[in-house]
């Protein structure tokens, strides 16, 4: 009894060896020894590929997952970025996301520029003298492709898309008790036309100025005797801001296209400058009182002294307010029009050169590089060149300039700003900068008067860049202030890449900038000389001469020069190589 007890324990213990040495086998990795049935459990659960789906059942799956989503997922692999950028995916989700959007944009991939320009859009607006950081987001309509453009008025915001669409936000304005304005979200939205090329309404800061909207756009005219197709041709509509009742119509002849318009005066001498594909601007001027009369009205349009004295520049954008205009062209240099002597003393310093009897007369403004947008405010003006630099330049009174003082400035000052600048707006007192950071993050900086809350966080104000107490959407692109509110548009076009560019070696901060005059004595660094060594050296590397002449405007285009002297050497340049293009082919004609 006893040794078949003692048999029965031992047999035990080995059991639970035996069971324990098992576990220990599962337990270890597969090189100690494959388990048991381990091959069949693995060949049933074997992972299966996504690259072994059908392409239209990945297409499928994809177009309803968001759009955030659908761009991370393209960033995971080769495969997946492939069938992520397709644009059956894109034209899928566009139709889910908007389903009135039954064409698509312009563009290399229009359907994947039309689905993240739906997503990005929005409006964002913040009431000053609040407290609040967070900007409160409107309505966005439904038909809108994107937001291109936008302007308030006294009781509405403007809208433009990218298809041409125009329509405007009706803003609730409640007086509470204290007096104070109190912004709500916008409650509705009207359409107000289509075929909308640009818009523009009196370019004073205060929204009660604003009446009238003037719309440029192209309308389809009707067959004329004698011909069997209809003709499109280019108008100017004015709206009343208040109803969007339409009470003025100027038809322009067909063979004329124009791309932008701007207002210059006062109401009764009401300016219209139009801009043409070609870079000439045209103006007429009409009476803002008389255009709700019900009477016909004949105006002149007439060439702009600009495209009139310097018919060689192409105008590539306009920028105005009430007495002044500012012009860039395609090369990037800048013109000035000042048309009173109060405002050409704040900006120059002097009355010098001012000519009341020719106030058309352009003035050129000498700047290091070519500038990309501008910004212009009542008495101070603010410029951006290729390189991201910002270049202030008029009265500083409040420290509008951010150059760290309250000194006016006769031309353009560079201002140390460590970002390059997204957007900018001056106003009456006041300038904004909406700027990008190294990781895609935006923030806005203001400096000048900070009265009113205009510059949330710095009630007294700031004679240099401050960073505002504001939280900036992720794809906010333009900026506008008014005396009540401070708006920000937000919209992310895929076909708009950055266009700056990094210095030169020998233009970085901290250098000496070359000058045209400067000899040895005063340039003992040796840096102009270094320059040129480096511009002559990327000359000589060009293989063909049509390069070597590229890159000769292009290095033109780096050296401080004024800009008519850009200009005469762009001209004397384009000369010399349509002349070595025709080597061979004959005497040239008088047309060439």
């Amino acid at each position: 009894m006893v040794r078949r007890s003692r048999r029965r324990k031992l047999q035990k213990v080995t059991g639970l060896c035996r069971l324990e040495e098992g576990l220990r086998v599962k337990r270890s990795c597969p090189s100690c020894g494959p388990e048991p049935g381990g091959e069949e459990k693995k060949r049933r659960g074997k992972p299966t590929s996504v690259q072994l789906f059908p392409p239209e059942l990945v297409d499928r799956i994809i177009s309803f997952l968001p759009v955030r989503d659908v761009v991370s997922l393209g960033q995971t692999c080769h495969y997946l970025h492939e069938v992520c950028d397709s644009e059956g995916v894109w034209r899928r989700m566009c139709h889910r996301l908007s389903p009135r959007l039954r064409k698509q944009g312009s563009g290399v991939r229009p359907w994947k520029r039309a689905a993240i320009l739906n997503y990005t859009k929005g409006l964002y607006f913040q009431a000053f003298g609040g407290r609040r950081r967070c900007l409160s987001k409107t309505v966005a309509p439904v038909l809108a492709h994107g937001y291109r453009r936008f302007l308030p008025t006294k009781d509405h915001i403007f809208i433009l898309d990218y298809t041409g669409t125009l329509f405007f936000l009706k803003n609730a304005l409640v007086s509470s008790t204290l007096g104070q304005i109190q912004w709500k979200r916008a409650c509705r939205y009207v359409l107000l036309c289509r075929g909308a090329k640009d818009f523009a309404s009196d370019p004073r800061g205060d929204t009660v100025y604003r009446k009238y909207l003037y719309v440029l756009a192209t309308r389809e005219q009707p067959e004329v005797v004698g011909t069997t197709h209809s003709q499109s041709c280019d108008c100017v509509e004015v709206y009343l801001q208040s109803n969007g009742q339409r009470v003025f119509k100027m038809t322009f002849h067909h063979s004329m296209s124009f791309k932008q318009i701007v207002l210059v005066g006062q109401e009764t001498q009401r300016a219209l400058l139009l801009l043409t594909e070609e870079g000439k601007i045209y103006s007429l001027v009409v009476n803002e009182t008389q255009l709700d009369q019900p009477r016909s009205y004949t105006v002149q349009l007439a060439l702009r002294k600009v495209s009139r004295c310097l018919p060689h520049l192409r105008v590539a954008c306009m920028a105005s307010n009430q007495s002044s205009t500012l012009y860039i062209t395609d090369q990037g240099g800048v013109y000035f029009e000042v048309h009173t002597p109060g405002v050409y003393r704040d900006l120059f310093g002097t009355l010098q050169a001012f000519d009341s009897t020719d106030q058309q007369m352009p003035l050129a403004l000498s700047l290091p590089a070519k500038v990309l947008f501008c910004a212009l405010g009542y008495n101070h003006l603010g410029l951006v060149d290729e390189f991201g630099r910002i270049f202030m330049q008029g009265n500083n009174r409040y420290g509008q300039l951010g150059t760290g003082d309250k000194m006016d400035r006769g031309e353009p000052t560079q201002v140390h700003y460590p970002q390059r600048p997204v957007a900018l707006w001056c106003g009456l007192n006041h300038s904004l900068v909406l700027s990008q950071g190294s990781d895609f993050s935006k923030e806005l900086l203001g400096c000048g008067c900070g009265a009113g809350g205009r510059l949330p966080g710095w009630p007294k104000g700031s004679a240099s860049f401050v960073k505002l107490h504001i939280k900036v959407p992720l794809c906010a692109c333009s900026l506008c202030s008014t005396r009540e509110c401070l708006y920000v548009l937000s919209s992310h076009d895929i076909e708009h890449h950055p266009a700056y560019r990094d210095l030169p070696a020998s233009r970085v901060a901290g250098t000496p900038e070359p000058s045209l005059g400067a000899g040895a004595a005063q340039d003992p660094g040796g840096a102009v000389a270094r320059a040129c060594e480096q511009y002559l050296s990327q000359i000589h590397s060009c293989p063909t001469l049509q390069d070597r002449m590229e890159k000769m405007k292009e290095v033109v285009g780096w050296m401080p020069l004024m800009a008519a002297q850009k200009d005469f050497f762009w001209e004397a340049l384009d000369m010399l190589q349509r002349a070595a293009g025709g080597v061979g082919q004959g005497p040239p004609t008088p047309d060439s």
